[in-house]
Order: structure tokens, then sequence, then C-alpha cells
């Protein structure tokens, strides 16, 4: 387990059942003896929109930072992540969030997780690097749309 998986798991047990939490930066840079870059990087990269959470922070005072989660029906996570985030197409870190959270939002099983992160590897897609991040998404809004469909029924 690196530093950084125990920061999250950290702030996941503090965050609870809780919709937010706040604390502050340094103080808690200062616990896990890391500089606050470390706080920022694991809250840049853990506690992102896709996976259901967005941080706001302020200025000053050591950096107060206030953890949001984001609650929202899987139906309209589906709708979001169809209409924002694949319409430019998406990069397979970014795509491998969103799957998680649909996952923790039980929308997929771990193993059907697994399938899809699988069919958008850079591996796995056989064209050219520019056109990758296109074609990932256009697979990812294929199956969130076929998902989607499956929830309405």
């Amino acid at each position: 387990m690196t530093v950084s998986d125990i920061i999250e798991k950290f702030l996941l047990d503090t965050l609870g059942d809780e919709l937010s939490v706040n604390f502050n930066r340094n103080e808690l840079a200062a616990y896990f003896a890391v500089a606050p870059s470390q706080i920022n990087y694991v809250l840049a990269t853990r506690f992102t929109p896709e996976r259901g959470y967005i941080t706001e922070s302020k200025r000053g005072g050591g950096g107060s930072i206030t953890l949001i989660r984001v609650s929202e029906n899987a139906d309209d996570v589906l709708l979001r992540y169809i209409d924002e985030t694949l319409s430019e197409g998406i990069d397979y870190s970014k795509a491998c969030q969103i799957i998680d959270r649909l996952t923790d939002d039980d929308v997929f099983t771990e193993s059907e997780a697994r399938l899809i992160k699988a069919a958008i590897t850079d591996k796995a897609l056989l064209a050219p690097t520019v056109a990758k991040n296109r074609l990932r998404g256009s697979i990812l809004k294929s199956v969130l749309l076929e998902t989607l469909k499956n929830h309405e029924d």
C-alpha cells in the first residue's frame, strides 16, 4: 500500500457517510509526514468528478480544503458522462475512473468493469495513437448508452 493509498483511505474513512468534510492541507501533510503537494496529488487523482467528488480549496491559513461527495443517481451519472466526458474522446486513466465510479455505484460488477477496461486499453485499440482517445470514448459511450437502456427496462 502506497502513501497515496493510505491518504485516500484516511480521507474516505473521515468522510464516511457524510457528503463533505473539511480539513487543512498542511496539517494533513504533517500528520502523514509528506509534502503538501502529496495531498494535492491524492486529491487531483483520487477525488475527481469522474469518481464522484469535488474539492474546493481556500487560499491562506495553510490550505483549507473541502472534499464533497457528489450524490447523483446512476442514470444521471451515465447521462453526464455520455454528454460531457466522451464527446471529445477520453484517455485510459479517466475512462477507468468513470468505470470505477460506476462500479462503486453498483452499475457494473467487478467482472464487467475488468472486461470493459480490457476492451479499451491502448493495446486493445488497434488505431493510430492520435485516434485512440476518440475510439476509446466512442466505445465507452456505446457501453454507457446500452447500460442506460438496460436501466430503463
